[in-house]
Formats: C-alpha cells, sequence, structure tokens
C-alpha cells in the first residue's frame, strides 16, 4: 500500500489532541437516582481528499504528529497506531468503539468533484484506533482513550463531571475512584459503592469506589 499524505492531499486532521490522553464522564453520587449514560468523548479529524472508501480501513495503519495523521504502511517505521474497527456515519449515532480503543477519528465525507486519485467518494465516518506500542490510554488504568471502562480511574474535575487519570498515580491528576462494575442500574451496583459513572453500552451504569 502506497504511502499517502499531504502535497495537494490534505492530512487527517486532529483537532482535539486532548482527548486522546483524557476522557470525561458525568457522574452523580451513590445518593442520586439517574440511570442516564453520558456522553463519550472523541477525537475530531477533518476528512482528507483524494482518498477512495477504504481509507484508514480496519487493519490499516496511521502515522502520529502532533496536528495530522497521514495513512502509511503497517511496516513502515512511521506508523504509529493502527484501526481495529471503521465504521460510517456519525459516532453518536454509529456502534461503540472497541473497549480499548485508544482514540478516534472522525471523517467528513468527501465528494468525488474533489476526489483527486479518481476513487470515489469517501463517506462520513470514524476510526478507532489502536496505539502500535505502549501506552494504551484506552486499557483499564491507563487514564484515557475515548471510553471509559471498568478499571478505569476518575477524579472530580466539577460541574458534575469526572476525567479519567491513570491509575498508578502517575499523572497530574491522582485518582479518586476505580470504577469496580458496570451494570444495567444503579440498583446492581455492589455495596460500598460510592460515585455512579455514566458509560455506554448495554450496561451504563459505572459502578466506583474510593482508590
Amino acid at each position: 500500500m502506497r504511502e499517502r499524505c499531504s502535497a495537494g492531499v490534505v492530512c487527517a486532521l486532529l483537532v482535539l489532541v486532548a482527548a486522546l490522553l483524557t476522557g470525561c464522564q458525568a457522574f452523580s453520587s451513590a445518593a442520586e437516582k439517574d440511570d442516564e449514560p453520558s456522553s463519550t468523548p472523541r477525537a475530531t479529524a477533518t476528512q482528507p481528499s483524494g482518498y477512495g472508501a477504504v481509507f484508514l480501513a480496519v487493519d490499516e495503519c496511521s502515522s502520529f504528529g502532533t496536528s495530522s495523521f497521514t495513512e502509511v504502511p503497517c511496516t513502515s517505521e512511521r506508523a504509529a497506531a493502527r484501526v481495529i474497527a471503521r465504521y460510517d456515519g456519525q459516532v453518536d449515532k454509529g456502534p461503540l468503539c472497541p473497549a480499548t480503543t485508544d482514540f478516534v477519528l472522525h471523517i467528513s465525507e468527501q465528494s468525488p468533484s474533489s476526489d483527486e486519485d479518481g476513487d470515489g467518494t469517501v463517506p462520513q465516518g470514524y476510526a478507532c484506533m489502536r496505539n502500535l506500542e505502549p501506552p494504551h490510554p484506552g486499557d483499564p488504568g491507563g487514564g484515557g482513550g475515548p471510553r471509559t471502562i471498568v478499571g478505569d480511574c476518575v477524579y472530580g474535575s466539577g460541574s458534575g463531571q469526572v476525567r479519567e487519570t491513570a491509575c498508578d498515580g502517575s499523572a497530574k491528576q491522582k485518582p479518586q475512584y476505580r470504577v469496580v462494575k458496570a451494570v444495567a442500574k444503579r440498583s446492581l451496583c455492589p455495596t460500598g459503592t460510592a460515585l455512579y459513572v455514566r458509560l455506554k453500552g448495554g450496561e451504563p451504569v459505572g459502578c466506583a469506589r474510593p482508590v
């Protein structure tokens, strides 16, 4: 697969770099009763021109930069992350990325009129990315990723929100709670639950205990 990037072909731009490092979720204390799931944080990328419908398909790789991502061969020394799932449409209306996704790239729709390679349209979609090497912020306790999952740690950031942080205490913000279980509703949380973290999926309630 040839390397694809700039020089008349715009790379996928990362707008929300901070979303790679930390997730933000709504929460409430164990005394409240609302079971609504929260929204999932995400990284956003604009649509590159000149790519076909298989741009960043599953198992393809991207380079890693401070402001852009370029599709490259997975054998390239520039390869930094692999696509582990790829969906068309909007992330808030489509399937969830795998639990250990490190970050999400959003790809806007590309019309044939601006398709420089003649590969056809590129539909709006999103790619769920996994770093080829550690660190993996999407792993349980890793301190980030687009989803909060069992094993993650959080701290209160004010205004009814919690943010993920590394469970090992290596981040600037120290962990205050760990999500020990995901359940369908709060009444199923185990004894000792001090905080309910809003997740997504079939089990949208995260039961968190002090660390």
